[in-house]
């Protein structure tokens, strides 16, 4: 049996040589500088020159780079060029249908993150997803940043969302943490009004306004879609968000298949702050999933995000790949 330095070491191994894997193919394969692939991996250019040697001294380049991880990139260029993403991180799946692997791709992003010396303001969604990415991320001392929620998290009887990431990303980093204490959906548009003239809410508007890092969970709309199975909203509410068109909703907002908002119904009681298009804020999406392709797509199309973390079998998905091997079980 591996004792506990032993297995530290060999995970720190097999990390080394995945980055060196990445480094490779952008090098060898997608034709970038050192400079470039120093910029897309968040390291110095003498290390990313020192992951080329790596993976050369490792055999991982023959004719391809001969690592899982080339699929995964060469699928996160192209969805990157078919709907002009900032950034797109593709996974093998591992676990729960993808779900381990995409929060740990997750909490790498938001490790960098957290690591800038200069302050951060970020903004999130809930979500099974997000809450699993917060539970990943190691502990850091961050007190410079600052972390919001983007929507409500506690359903209209009161009860708190379980998956509700942004305490535990404040406890996790140190963070300032500016949660949103409000139902996501009221049951009045009136009620929302009275709601959002808080000054609470007034300071989660002005870190909205200041922030230009969000990470949001894509959920899809249907029958026991997260957004429904927490009870923020009704069978009837649910109905009518999908006889509108409603194929996805991102903290809460509920949006068709070309991304655009859906007018009135729900979201006229959203009491959540609204992502529109914004080319100065980078929206990284994360979620995996047969039953989530359309929300995802719909998301990348209308720009409510210009980034994207997911696993290898939806992103072939998203693609046009009928060969994926997506199954209905695999969402999150």
């Amino acid at each position: 049996m591996l004792d506990e330095s032993e297995t530290r070491l060999r995970a720190s191994s097999a990390e080394r040589l995945e980055q060196a894997a990445r480094a490779a193919w952008l090098y060898y394969i997608g034709g970038r500088t050192q400079d470039e692939i120093a910029a897309a991996l968040a390291i110095s250019r003498q290390a990313a020159q020192r992951l080329v040697s790596l993976a050369l001294t490792e055999k991982l380049i023959k004719f391809r780079v001969d690592h899982p991880i080339a699929a995964c990139m060469a699928l996160g260029e192209a969805l990157t060029a078919r709907y002009g993403l900032r950034s797109c991180e593709v996974v093998p799946a591992a676990g729960a249908g993808g779900l381990a692997s995409v929060a740990v791709a997750g909490a790498r992003m938001l490790e960098r993150w957290f690591a800038q010396r200069v302050p951060l303001t970020l903004g999130v969604s809930t979500g099974r997803t997000l809450r699993a990415i917060a539970a990943e991320l190691p502990p850091m001392t961050a007190p410079q940043h600052k972390v919001f929620s983007l929507c409500g998290i506690i359903a209209p009887n009161g009860r708190a969302i379980a998956a509700e990431p942004v305490m535990q990303l404040a406890e996790r980093t140190g963070a300032q943490c500016f949660p949103m204490p409000l139902p996501v959906v009221v049951a009045t548009v009136e009620e929302r009004a009275q709601l959002q003239a808080q000054r609470a809410y007034h300071t989660l508007q002005a870190l909205f306004a200041e922030s230009r890092t969000l990470m949001v969970g894509v959920g899809h709309v249907g029958w026991q879609s997260p957004i429904h199975a927490s009870g923020c909203i009704t069978d009837a509410e649910l109905t009518a968000l999908i006889e509108a068109g409603a194929v996805g909703e991102i903290a809460g907002w509920a949006f068709d298949a070309a991304g655009q908002l859906i007018a009135g119904r729900v979201n006229d009681r959203v009491t959540g702050l609204a992502i529109a298009p914004d080319p100065t804020r980078l929206v990284i999406g994360v979620g995996a999933g047969a039953a989530k392709l359309p929300a995802l797509r719909a998301a990348m199309l209308g720009g409510l995000v210009s980034g994207l973390v997911t696993d290898e079998p939806t992103a072939a998905a998203l693609l046009g790949d009928p060969a994926s091997g997506l199954t209905r079980a695999e969402q999150f």
